[in-house]
């Protein structure tokens, strides 16, 4: 273990004007604390607080952060509280430490919907101080470096924790050094296998090829003496799953992948890194496709350098990224260079990014929608790699790789990705799906009246645009679901014989705890709330009385005792439909629908005409309706249909396919129903599953009596 003057030391390399006796007096006081706990392994348990706050200091960071370090388990693990740590070492470090107490407590690994709150929580935290996390991510880094002394079930949860959301973290907030070696400790736990090849593999290389990182080092170094530039050149083999990673995104075996060496070129200007780059250019062929400019263009984590490959040495790719020192700075320690020392002061870097603006472009928006969107967004936040664009006028928009024009005009604003109908890019018009690459001139083309379409959601990639587009999606439904709204609740009123006036129904939404009608009206029309129980909260004593169970036998009123009646095959009406029966002789009564086609022919025939009506109450689910349906054709889709129709209490009696193709199927199926509004219930159910392209009621003439 590091003892306190050691640490120190390390704090004064870069700090000579630390606060020596604040270290000294948290150092004494979590050796104190945390006597007689041990780790796994069976070191004392100290040993972890005083490695992490080591880790700390390589990012040259300032006492309390240091400080809380050494104290980011007192508050869970020890007697100690809130109250005793901002009594000895002030509110800030008591404020710290709770902070990662916090975050530890978090359950990261949990299930979606919780992820989703609790990656809501880190964030939360995140914007509160951002140093909060940089001592969680050395904490990670500390237990995954001897995680050897747990369990292998604990050290795979723990090992794909840290791949699925602390080291991408950690690339976004732009300590890669960190990020690459937290993914590299997850991979030796989650595919041992995988990692000792590429091993085997590279000292298999290095026999046959020598020390080709010296010896590329040595061809850059001589081309800028050439040059007269003054520059420091640093070479390394990338890491073992950087590469993995790389073999399954190409589908590429070992000896056919190019550029796994990379190189840095640093030094002292900006004008240097384009004189620099020129050097390179001329003494190798650059790959096509392969550069970017992150100093005219730098990433929103602060993130400066050049990045070009170039055909080096008996054809081998070797990547090169040119910056200067202070970009180098910001490059190694990412956001954490914003609170980075040098020499007694807190170092004044042009590049390091300002923390609070930083999360709060990673967290904008994110407020809105549900806490699936919010989990989706910030996935797609931390993984994300960047394109840039331009608008016609030459503004930058900022992208992450893979983006359309969709997310284009929705980081604009959202009125114009609303409603795009097209884009050009670089003059030529493309189709919405189209990727973005870095460089390119994007046109969104708007119309008046476009709505998002629902296919739009796996088109863009955003967090934002998804957001937006499900919200407007969720606009238009609601409209839709008050219009059904009021047909259902008109026929649930004029069954008690009432009027469903706005009044009637405010006040009932009054009664449900609802906002105002219109919230009422898209309730019932979406199936949350019975049109029943919207009478039944206004007038109980009506509703209960026809509430009782109408016979089978005998569901229509307007028939004679001795007419025998049956339900017209073409229209197939349902309680709650207007109907009208037509007599057939030796047939009695058939009942159809009042809007059937099939009653044309028999407009001349008045006599045969017979006023009918359901009986007011509650039916049995009798009555059978065919929907005419067209699915996606994929494992498990029709299942899913058949469970959503049981969800809704409603039974299937027949199913046929009408047209099978490879990508989707047409289908008719018979449901046995109560009435018009079980029908309504079955078919918003259908109408909301993604994989239902479209259901409609089925009506065949052809079935004529």
């Amino acid at each position: 273990m590091i003892d306190v003057e050691d640490l120190i030391a390390l704090v004064r390399n870069y700090n000579p004007r630390c606060n020596a006796d604040l270290i000294r007096r948290a150092y004494a006081y979590g050796l104190k604390m945390h006597e007689g706990q041990f780790r796994k392994s069976g070191e004392p348990y100290f040993t972890h607080p005083v490695a992490v706050a080591a880790i700390l200091t390589e990012q040259r960071l300032d006492d309390a952060t240091i400080v809380t370090a050494l104290l980011h388990d007192t508050i869970e693990d020890t007697r100690s509280t809130y109250a005793d740590l901002a009594a000895q070492f002030g509110e800030e470090v008591a404020e710290l430490v709770d902070g990662v107490t916090k975050l530890t407590n978090l359950q990261l690994s949990s299930t979606e919907s919780q992820q989703a709150e609790n990656f809501r929580k880190l964030f939360m935290a995140m914007s509160r101080d951002l140093r909060v996390i940089l001592v969680k991510l050395a904490d990670r880094l500390h237990n995954m470096r001897t995680i050897k002394s747990m369990s292998p079930e604990k050290q795979a949860q723990k090992a794909r924790e840290t791949m699925e959301i602390f080291a991408p973290l950690a690339g976004r907030m732009g300590m890669q050094w960190m990020r690459e070696e937290l993914e590299d400790l997850s991979f030796k736990v989650l595919n041992p296998e995988a990692r000792n090849s590429i091993m085997r593999r590279f000292l298999t290389l290095q026999r046959e090829t020598g020390d080709v990182v010296h010896q590329i080092s040595g061809d850059i170094r001589h081309e800028l003496e050439k040059a007269r530039i003054e520059a420091d050149v640093f070479g390394r083999a990338k890491k073992p799953y950087s590469i993995w990673r790389k073999m399954q995104e190409k589908d590429l075996a070992f000896s056919r992948l190019s550029d796994i060496y990379g190189f840095r070129v640093i030094c002292s200007s900006v004008a240097d890194c384009y004189r620099i780059l020129g050097v390179i250019h001329q003494r190798w062929r650059a790959v096509p496709g392969r550069f970017k400019d992150y100093i005219s263009q730098p990433k929103n984590n602060g993130y400066r350098s050049i990045h070009t490959t170039v055909s080096g040495r008996d054809g081998k790719r070797v990547e090169v990224q040119i910056r200067t020192r202070e970009m180098h700075e910001v490059a190694e320690a990412g956001v954490a260079a914003h609170w980075s020392y040098r020499e007694g002061v807190r170092a004044v870097n042009p590049f390091a990014v300002d923390p609070a603006k930083w999360i709060a472009a990673l967290t904008e928006r994110l407020d809105e929608g549900d806490t699936d969107e919010f989990l989706e967004h910030v996935k797609l936040e931390m993984y994300s790699d960047q394109v840039f664009c331009f608008t016609p006028k030459g503004d930058v928009i900022q992208l992450p790789r893979g983006a359309t024009p969709l997310d284009f005009a929705y980081a604009i604003h959202t009125r114009i990705g609303n409603s795009c109908v097209s884009a050009k890019i670089d003059g030529i018009r493309v189709p919405l799906w189209t990727r973005l690459k870095n460089g390119q001139s994007v046109e969104i083309i708007t119309a008046e009246g476009q709505r998002p379409q629902a296919s739009w959601i796996d088109i863009v990639t955003t967090g934002r645009a998804k957001a937006a587009i499900r919200r407007s999606l969720r606009e238009e439904d609601r409209g839709r679901f008050v219009k059904l709204g009021q047909e259902l609740a008109r026929a649930a009123f004029d069954h008690v014989g009432k009027k469903a006036t706005d009044k009637a129904l405010r006040t009932a939404a009054k009664m449900l705890g609802l906002a105002d009608e219109n919230d009422l009206l898209a309730r019932v029309g979406s199936a949350e709330l019975p049109a029943r129980r919207v009478v039944e909260t206004l007038y109980p004593e009506l509703a209960q009385a026809v509430a009782e169970e109408v016979d089978s036998g005998r569901p229509v009123a307007g028939l004679t005792a001795d007419q025998a009646f049956r339900r017209a095959n073409c229209c197939q009406p349902v309680p709650g439909e207007r109907i009208v029966g037509i007599t057939y002789r030796g047939q009695g009564v058939v009942v159809h629908a009042i809007d059937c086609p099939a009653l044309e022919e028999f407009e001349d025939q008045t006599s045969r005409w017979v006023d009918l009506h359901w009986h007011s109450g509650r039916h049995k689910p009798v009555f059978t309706v065919s929907l005419d349906m067209t699915i996606s054709n994929d494992a498990g889709v029709l299942g899913r249909i058949c469970t959503l129709i049981g969800e809704q209490k409603a039974n299937i009696s027949d199913l046929r396919f009408t047209d099978r193709k490879p990508d989707f199927y047409r289908l008719i199926v018979d449901v046995d129903l109560r009435d018009v509004e079980h029908l309504h219930m079955v078919m918003t159910a259908l109408e909301a599953e993604t994989d239902v392209a479209q259901i409609s009621r089925h009506r065949d003439l052809t079935r004529r009596p």
